[in-house]
């Protein structure tokens, strides 16, 4: 059996979401475009599985599908209501709910089975029926609150797994490290007064949302300390990124002791993505994942966030399954060296590490 697992499902290439051009909605001057729809499409992951399905990657992978979440499990972190809302919408051939959430019919059962595919990756991780999983889910879940979907967020995919897997006891301390260049704002919210659960997002300042991921929002209650906000400014690239993980995510994780850590695995922060403004490479994924393998008892899952470009989300992808799986097949990043050369300056390196310097004291890490 192969040590490393990969859920997915080809129902969740099938969601879709309308009228809208970007991010603006089509009407008055803003003309539908050719493709169609949001930047959240299908083919920035149905191209990283063909993407591995050529390399031969897939072969060394345990690839299965697994149950939609059920409707027990989407209780735990959505009311009622919502999710009776959400239902009728999408029997009745789809609409939006919330902030940039438009969707097609049967779009509920779809997102019920993008977070069941997160579900199954986590529990077979805890239950050592792999070593590590990577969830191929979709659509994405990390801005979704309880009884507001926003940021082409549905449901809380990742939310749903954890409060899924504790209701059966398989954890005591569980993480989530948000590396999706927009603020995972929906994973905060649900757990921001739980101590069990540690969350962390990495993202641009002030990108998506506006409003939320700063650097005093550290969690309440029993959860105070146990939220961490690492806002970075525009044009943070690789070596600012593994800096983050060295000296601000490693030491949080390591005082947490999580049982397991999960991913919030959006590959927006990439030097070519539409939605953002960062300079990460294929070896930024390649080497924040190297780094997070050896904590929570080497046990690590990710589930797959935003990333809107088509072409180069797949070699992103390819690249942290890579290192996942510890396979010696590579797909060589054909934007590498261009990247490479788009790097901050020495003088610019130097101001992204002072501002770590300040988060690592403002932490006390």
């Amino acid at each position: 059996m192969a040590a490393t697992g990969f859920i997915w499902d080809e129902k969740c290439f099938w969601h879709f979401g309308g009228n809208y051009a970007l991010l603006a909605p089509v009407g008055g001057l803003v003309q539908p475009l050719a493709a169609g729809g949001l930047p959240e499409a299908p083919e920035t992951k149905r191209r990283l599985k063909n993407l591995m399905d050529v390399t031969g990657l897939s072969r060394e992978l345990a690839c299965q599908s697994a149950p939609a979440a059920t409707h027990e499990d989407l209780l735990r972190v959505h009311p009622k209501t919502y999710l009776d809302k959400f239902k009728a919408l999408s029997d009745q051939g789809g609409g939006e709910l919330g902030l940039r959430t438009p969707f097609g019919p049967g779009a509920y059962e779809i997102a019920a089975l993008s977070a069941g595919l997160v579900t199954e990756a986590l529990e077979s991780v805890l239950k050592g029926k792999y070593k590590n999983a990577y969830a191929l889910s979709r659509p994405p879940g990390h801005h979704c609150m309880p009884d507001w979907p926003n940021g082409f967020c549905l449901l809380a995919n990742i939310a749903i797994a954890i409060k899924a897997a504790q209701a059966k006891g398989l954890f005591e301390r569980i993480a989530v490290v948000d590396w999706d260049v927009h603020h995972g704002n929906g994973t905060e919210h649900i757990f921001y007064d739980q101590a069990d659960v540690l969350t962390i997002s990495i993202h641009q300042e002030r990108c998506y949302p506006q409003d939320t991921g700063t650097l005093e929002k550290q969690g309440e209650g029993a959860g105070l300390g146990a939220n961490m906000n690492i806002p970075l400014p525009p044009g943070a690239g690789h070596k600012t990124y593994l800096e983050v993980m060295e000296r601000l995510v490693t030491p949080k994780l390591k005082q947490f002791q999580p049982d397991l850590v999960i991913v919030a695995c959006g590959f927006d922060a990439s030097g070519v993505d539409p939605l953002s403004r960062m300079m990460c490479t294929a070896e930024t994924y390649r080497l924040m994942t190297e780094q997070l393998m050896t904590l929570g008892n080497g046990r690590l899952v990710a589930a797959h966030e935003g990333g809107y470009s088509e072409m180069y989300v797949p070699f992103c992808g390819h690249a942290l399954l890579e290192q996942l799986s510890g396979s010696m097949i590579k797909a060589a990043d054909p934007l590498a060296k261009r990247l490479e050369g788009q790097q901050p300056n020495d003088k610019v390196q130097a101001f992204y590490s002072g501002l770590i310097g300040e988060m690592v004291d403002f932490f006390g890490l």
